[in-house]
């Protein structure tokens, strides 16, 4: 009985401290991305504004990898048993996403649009059972550099 108590412990904490960094890691983001709202970024192939010069061009990434934690692991466990959406996984890739973006963004400094942007994911190790481990997003786009107006 003690040993069991012990497990649910440690699997309430896990939880409880991998609640905390999570949102811990949203709210940077959503600091961060607050800075460079003005930054635009499509997957256009072309610029927006064509009808300026364009000074340099030049290309940007941003790449992370997260890991995750075994409680997510574990609910997504118990969710592959039933079938459905695994929402556990869902904030992890938008988590990646969100940052692998943002560090493209910081990347690009001084660009006034970021053009032909393109994200790719990948898990990067594979736990027991084929189960995710961690899974790594690279964004990367061409950052365009106009010359000024008085040019």
């Amino acid at each position: 009985m003690v040993q069991l108590s012990i497990l649910f412990g440690l699997i309430v904490i896990g939880y409880v401290f991998g609640r905390i960094a999570e949102n811990n890691h949203y709210k940077s983001i959503t600091q961060r991305e607050e800075v460079y709202l003005r930054l635009p970024c499509t997957t256009n192939k072309l610029p927006l504004q064509t009808e300026r010069k364009i000074l340099r061009s030049e290309m940007v990434r941003g790449d992370v990898v997260i890991s995750v934690d075994y409680f997510k692991r574990i609910v997504a466990g118990l969710r592959a048993l039933v079938g459905g959406n695994v929402t556990t996984y869902e904030t992890l890739v938008d988590r990646a996403r969100r940052e692998a973006i943002l560090r493209m963004k910081e990347r690009a400094r001084g660009a006034d649009e970021i053009v032909n942007l393109r994200i790719e994911t990948s898990s990067v190790f594979k736990g027991q059972q084929g189960q995710v481990g961690s899974v790594e997003v690279i964004a990367y786009g061409t950052a365009v550099f106009y010359r000024a107006v008085l040019d």
